[in-house]
């Protein structure tokens, strides 16, 4: 019943007849439609090939274009709700952190607070930072951490300004060690069916590579 409910108005706006077998067609078209016209591929989890790749803290990242974010957010009201989940971009035209404010959390409800925590391969570039530091400036009730494995340009002046100005917002951007790699890899890499979830394997680096920016990081902020 519900779900015949929410489907109406659309069939009546494009004029289409109710028909039963028509459902599953109209499902699916209502899904497309939701969707912004670029493609973000969204899942509870990524693939691990993805994640070993993208994830990788290195400093030359080459091929590495992608954003992946994984995302838990906390939503305190009279009930909690956590939810969580990934997005990657597809297409260069938006970025994951565009695609979280439009598709994840289009609307902060003034009567909630959001604790929302991001895992992100890389730190947003200039234009994602700024509409970062305006959501928070527009939704005093969101508290925003960002757990980056790299620094994206950061000798550039306008991408430090523009971390700067994240911070100014309240948001707090962190470098991801070791073990934030770790929980990703619990919680939001896909694990092999039928196999004992296997443990994460650190790559060689991640220790220096997490201190080397860490160091940037705060010469930045």
């Amino acid at each position: 019943k519900m779900a015949e409910k929410q489907e109406e108005p659309s069939n009546t706006q494009n004029g289409e007849p109710d028909n039963a077998e028509e459902g599953e067609e109209k499902k699916k078209k209502l899904k497309r439609e939701d969707l912004p016209p670029f493609e973000i591929v969204t899942g509870e989890r990524l693939p691990a090939i993805f994640f070993k790749f993208q994830f990788r803290n290195v400093e030359y990242s080459s091929g590495r274009n992608k954003t992946f974010l994984c995302y838990v957010v906390e939503t305190q009201g009279k009930e909690s709700v956590t939810s969580r989940g990934y997005l990657e971009d597809e297409h260069a035209a938006a970025h994951a952190e565009m695609a979280f404010f439009n598709t994840i959390l289009p609307k902060c409800d003034s009567s909630l607070r959001y604790n929302i925590t991001w895992y992100v391969s890389s730190s947003p570039c200039v234009t994602c930072a700024d509409r970062i530091t305006e959501a928070l400036k527009k939704n005093k009730n969101l508290r925003l951490t960002i757990m980056v494995g790299r620094l994206f340009m950061w000798e550039e002046p306008e991408m430090q300004a523009a971390l700067k100005k994240m911070k100014s917002a309240g948001c707090k951007l962190r470098i991801m060690k070791p073990q934030d790699f770790e929980y990703v890899w619990q919680n939001f890499v896909e694990q092999e069916e039928g196999e004992e979830a296997k443990a994460f394997v650190p790559w060689e680096d991640i220790q220096e590579n997490f201190q080397y920016y860490e160091e940037k990081l705060a010469e930045i902020l």
